[in-house]
């Protein structure tokens, strides 16, 4: 478990996720900052999880031993620029904003070499996330173990040999949380409309996800095995499989993630040329 000095650029939703998975998984000596320019926001990390705040990014890079960056893809220019003189070289920066390279990064960061990119996902508020990591292969063993520490406190961790691949983890792991919300919402207005009661189409659905998700996780077999298990012959489960190939569930998905991938290879090529002046 990481022990260490953590400073939070940005106080949203993905610090969030990070701050309260961290907390469910206590360590000795470690401090967590979050500097954030939205008053309220600081107020109401402040009081619910008894970090310290700050509105002032500098402040909390000062004294961190990781950074984590976790401000909009459009912000981090601005934001790296302005850090970049005071980073020291062995203090470790995590980026958790879509699309921004490492090589960008440390162009923004002034050449700091320590630096990671990660792709966490929302289920890191209750310990459940799936994180992609990606270095250059110049970062050294201690920080690779400080990233990889980090990340493993709110989840699971899979590092990709090749930067290309962390615009599939975007696409897939990323954004992969609002498309099974998405399907549990569609199969509870499902059944509501076939006449469960909508609490108790709720609950069924989310214990049939948490189930699946489960079984899934610790069973030997691929999906496809667990699907045909279940699957009788001429029975209800095979009939409602075959609609949902009919109705084109697999290109849907296909189509869902080519287009998320898509949008983060955007969102990289549209921050290379960015300018590091402005404000942070």
């Amino acid at each position: 478990m990481l022990s260490a000095r953590i400073g939070f650029i940005g106080g949203g939703n993905m610090a969030t996720a990070l701050i309260e998975g961290l907390q469910q998984h206590p360590a000795a000596g470690r401090r967590i900052v979050v500097a954030d320019p939205n008053a309220a926001r600081r107020e109401a990390l402040s009081q619910q999880y008894g970090v310290q705040v700050t509105a002032d990014n500098q402040a909390v890079a000062f004294d961190a031993e990781v950074v984590v960056l976790a401000v909009k893809p459009a912000a981090v220019p601005a934001v790296a620029h302005a850090l970049s003189q005071q980073l020291k070289p062995d203090q470790l920066v995590v980026s958790v904003a879509a699309g921004v390279t490492v090589p960008a990064l440390q162009r923004w960061l002034g050449g700091h070499g320590a630096v990671v990119r990660a792709m966490p996902n929302t289920p890191a508020m209750v310990g459940c996330g799936a994180t992609g990591l990606f270095a250059a292969a110049a970062l050294s063993a201690t920080h690779r173990d400080m990233a990889e520490s980090l990340m493993r406190s709110v989840g699971l961790v899979q590092w990709v040999a090749e930067e290309s691949l962390m615009d599939v983890v975007t696409a897939l792991s990323g954004s992969g949380p609002a498309y099974v919300f998405l399907v549990m919402e569609a199969m509870q207005a499902a059944a509501e409309r076939l006449g469960l009661p909508a609490e108790a189409a709720r609950l069924l659905t989310l214990e049939t996800v948490f189930g699946a998700a489960r079984l899934a996780m610790s069973a030997s077999e691929s999906p496809a095995a667990l699907r045909a298990r279940v699957t009788s012959p001429n029975g209800t489960t095979e009939r409602g499989i075959a609609a949902l190939e009919s109705a084109g569930l697999r290109q849907a998905f296909e189509s869902a993630l080519a287009a998320a991938h898509a949008r983060s290879v955007e969102l990289g090529a549209a921050l290379v040329t960015a300018p590091t002046e402005g404000r942070a």
